[in-house]
């Protein structure tokens, strides 16, 4: 089984205007209200690629009782925690400009994080854990290297999609996967990556130290993997950028569609990189038929690093 966990989920409260003039009232022309967070984005697109998970993490109140009832009419388990304040609604805004208004995180405690790292230690060998998204200042950094080492012990495919310190301790677990574009790369070595070429040889770097599978999203110069065995780069299929909200979180999903199918990683990168172009493509998540039209259209070629200083 498939688990996905968002620490800190959120209600995101999409607007359409077109004009926003702060200090005056604005009619909207739209309004969508859609479960936010990077691991809930995740169950939401493997479902839609006919793959069932079981989305877990933190909601309370009224929002989190709207979260869970949103996937549940999408077919989607949930096994989340409830907390003791209601769950963040986080306000985008756009109009000529986009502006966005994120709420702060609830407060978890101690006990509240027991129970979920007790549900961890529940998952069996082969089982999927993928840990998304940042942590609130409620929770010690210490709590994402928790749940990694149970997933280490269960024998559970960890796959990582967080950034700054969080990653840089992480990556030290070995996980299975992890995605990050190649600012967060960058961060990871104190430099700053300004081709192919360079992120390269730091995914190389982060393979040597365990990491299994690194996954480099570039925007439009593509993505990269690197394991041990093989250093492929994908080109993205073209196609207008309509909204980059999910798209990371898409080719994770597909990534891992694909994988648990046939054990592939050149092809299930290939079906993550069409899954994430797809969700670009879209003002929403996306869903299977985008992605099949456009698997043919991303082009893999092996990629050959060239000595970079560093």
């Amino acid at each position: 089984m498939i688990y996905t966990c968002t620490i800190t989920p959120s209600i995101d409260y999409t607007t359409y205007l077109s004009d926003f003039h702060t200090g005056a009232l604005n009619r909207t022309n739209e309004v969508f209200y859609y479960p936010g967070g990077k691991g809930i984005n995740v169950s939401r697109v493997l479902k839609r690629l006919n793959v069932d998970s079981i989305a877990l993490g933190f909601v309370g109140g009224f929002t989190g009782t709207y979260i869970e009832q949103f996937l549940m009419k999408e077919g989607i388990d949930t096994d989340f925690i409830e907390t003791d304040e209601i769950t963040r609604i986080n306000v985008k805004i756009k109009a000529q400009e986009e502006t966005e208004l994120n709420g702060p995180g609830p407060v978890i405690n101690t006990q509240q994080q027991m129970v979920l790292t007790n549900k961890i230690r529940t998952l069996k060998k082969g089982d999927w854990f993928v840990l998304a998204g940042s942590l609130p200042e409620s929770i010690p950094q210490t709590f994402f290297m928790e749940i990694a080492s149970i997933c280490n012990d269960q024998n559970v495919h960890f796959v990582l999609d967080t950034s700054g310190p969080a990653l840089k301790e992480l990556v030290l677990t070995q996980p299975f996967l992890i995605k990050p574009n190649e600012h967060e790369l960058g961060e990871l070595f104190d430099t700053i990556i300004a081709n192919k070429q360079e992120a390269c040889h730091y995914a190389k770097r982060l393979v040597n130290q365990g990491v299994q599978h690194v996954i480099v999203s570039m925007g439009k110069e593509g993505a990269l993997l690197v394991t041990k065995d093989l250093v492929v780069s994908a080109e993205a299929p073209k196609g207008k950028v309509v909204n980059t909200v999910g798209s990371g979180d898409s080719l994770i999903s597909g990534f891992i569609a694909s994988f648990t199918n046939d054990k592939d990683a050149e092809k299930a990168f290939r079906y993550g990189v069409a899954s994430g172009s797809a969700t670009a493509f879209r003002s929403d998540l996306c869903e299977k038929s985008d992605v099949e039209s456009l698997v043919e259209q991303v082009l893999l070629h092996p990629f050959q690093e060239q000595d970079v200083a560093g």
